[in-house]
């Protein structure tokens, strides 16, 4: 899995089971400059294996599927790994023990910005990321809940976080 150069923002999506979702996150992954999008596990692609539209991805992206490039592996382990191996900077948006705010994220960096090289990763919803991913990631940011719900859709939290993260 070799990335170019001038990528340097990209997204994990490992097990996301709504193919709406995963449309919706597409569009506005588009309207932040993620450059490539890294689908794992039960996550819908926006082709099925015999090459057919997933029409639920296609009417939620509005067309930004077929022009941000996209790869599907089996295991978000690998794709992890490989990305290290790049050089990027792994972030999880999920709420955990060692999460910090969206809004402070930056802060954990030398120069206080976020790094060139950097790959964000959202959990499933319900579940959420799991220990042994969240454990892989060099960081884990989270979006403070005030009302009664514990957390957001995965698309509206994406698109919360990645919007303060990257274009402050």
């Amino acid at each position: 899995m070799k990335t170019s150069s001038s990528q340097s923002q990209v997204l994990i999506l490992p097990d996301i089971r709504s193919a709406i979702n995963v449309g919706s996150i597409f569009r506005t992954s588009d309207a932040v400059g993620i450059s490539k999008i890294y689908l794992s596990g039960w996550t819908p692609t926006p082709n099925d294996k015999f090459g057919r539209v997933q029409k639920d991805i296609a009417k939620s992206a509005l067309g930004a599927e077929t022009w941000i490039p996209w790869e599907y592996q089996k295991t978000v382990f690998k794709i992890i790994r490989d990305l290290k191996k790049e050089g990027y900077t792994i972030i999880a948006i999920e709420q955990d023990e060692r999460s910090i705010d969206y809004r402070l994220l930056s802060k954990s960096f030398p120069d206080k910005k976020i790094p060139q090289r950097v790959a964000f990763i959202l959990g499933p919803e319900v579940d959420g990321l799991s220990k042994k991913v969240l454990d892989q990631c060099d960081f884990v940011t989270y979006i403070p809940m005030y009302g009664k719900k514990e957390s957001l859709n995965v698309a509206v939290s994406f698109g919360i976080a990645i919007f303060r993260i990257l274009r402050p």
